[in-house]
């Protein structure tokens, strides 16, 4: 088990956690607001048959990205990695307008997953950087907080100016958030120390396959890529599944709402459960949890059960998500947390893109094959379950 130092510093949480936080609700919400419109988008344009490509093309750049930016994160630093992403973030969301074809939205996709392929691998470790070992869990939740009230608010702010203005409107307010965000970064202080610093290079971008996956962090790597297989998927039928009970306008994105609502309470709450009882026990009762939820979802016959299926998938991943990087981040080396964060999200891309895309290919706009996506993603958290059962005796990490 875990165990917490009995001491730590005083000043656990500085005005740079702070200012991380705020960076992070800034970028999440930028991108998390498009996504209840997207679908109807792409249909309007002639494309309803790619709806699944909304998810997968994003996740699938930002996963192809993970290995490039860890490498950068530990040379170059930090926060020229989160730069970079919320650039992109920005330039993307003015572009969308213009995406006239189903060609150019879906190569606008492609290009906008470098956002998320660089600016959270850049906040995971410089978080990482300053929180001490006794605390990590806290932090990462805390972290999380400032992300799910992005999600949060995105998806209603969203549909609200789409609804109110238009289109157009949503997407560049998508593009402002993405901006500000980026400014704040302009105020904080690079934690990667001095002498690991290196001037950007183009031959920084040549990988060796060592620097592809970091070998000590693959445990939380296969648990991150199956409980995040259920988002991808949810991501791709949700919006047709709400529309279907009858949550068109403006509680088109009710279901996002109580899901990242139930994920922030529990990330307050429980924020340092994994500090107090360790990794593996809390990801057990979250993966259930989440079969729970992926249960209810399949049978959801009314909005009141819909609703209560996205307070327990958000519950479960409340205390799923910090608890995974607080993992991954116990078993890196310090020299290539950068490299260790980045196999983790190499791991939730590709878990997010193969449930988009196998949703996509499963639901196939039949709405009598939703419970079907829905007992998929089921099956997959079940089979973290059954592996995290088996790690439960294993030794923790070594306290830094």
């Amino acid at each position: 088990m875990l165990v917490p130092s009995a001491t730590a510093p005083a000043r656990v949480y500085t005005p740079g956690f702070w200012l991380m936080c705020l960076s992070s609700l800034l970028f999440f919400m930028s991108f998390n607001m498009l996504l209840p419109e997207l679908p109807d988008y792409l249909t309007r344009l002639g494309g309803a048959e790619y709806k699944g490509f909304i998810i997968a093309l994003f996740t699938l750049t930002a996963g192809l990205s993970r290995p490039f930016s860890g490498k950068l994160a530990d040379t170059v630093g930090r926060i020229p990695v989160m730069v970079f992403g919320s650039l992109v973030c920005f330039v993307c969301g003015f572009f969308y307008p213009f995406t006239a074809t189903v060609a150019a939205f879906l190569g606008l996709r492609l290009l906008h997953g470098f956002s998320t392929g660089f600016k959270p691998t850049g906040t995971a470790a410089f978080i990482a950087d300053i929180i001490p070992y006794a605390r990590r869990g806290e932090a990462m939740g805390l972290l999380g907080v400032a992300g799910s009230l992005g999600m949060a608010a995105g998806p209603m702010l969203g549909s609200f100016l789409a609804e109110q203005f238009s289109l157009n409107t949503m997407f560049y307010c998508s593009s402002g958030l993405a901006l500000l965000s980026l400014v704040v970064q302009g105020t904080m202080t690079e934690t990667l120390p001095p002498d690991q610093r290196q001037p950007f290079r183009w031959s920084l971008l040549r990988l060796d396959w060592s620097e592809v996956l970091e070998p000590r962090v693959l445990k939380p790597a296969l648990v991150t890529l199956l409980c995040l297989f259920p988002f991808g998927a949810v991501l791709t039928v949700i919006p047709d599944q709400s529309r279907l009970l009858g949550l068109t306008h403006g509680s088109k994105g009710l279901f996002y709402t109580c899901y990242t609502g139930a994920s922030l309470v529990v990330r307050l709450l429980a924020g340092r459960a994994s500090d107090r009882y360790g990794r593996v026990p809390v990801l057990i009762g979250s993966s259930a949890l989440m079969a729970v939820s992926l249960a209810l979802m399949a049978l959801a016959t009314s909005t009141p059960v819909f609703l209560g299926s996205a307070i327990l998938f958000g519950l479960a991943t409340g205390l799923n998500s910090p608890t995974l990087y607080a993992w991954t981040v116990d078993l890196s080396h310090p020299e290539r947390r950068g490299r260790a964060v980045a196999t983790m999200y190499i791991a939730l891309e590709a878990g997010i893109g193969l449930g988009a895309l196998l949703a996509g290919w499963l639901y196939a706009n039949e709405p009598a094959h939703l419970p079907f996506v829905h007992a998929l993603s089921a099956l997959a958290v079940t089979a973290a379950l059954l592996y995290l059962l088996g790690q439960r005796h294993t030794a923790a990490p070594v306290e830094e």
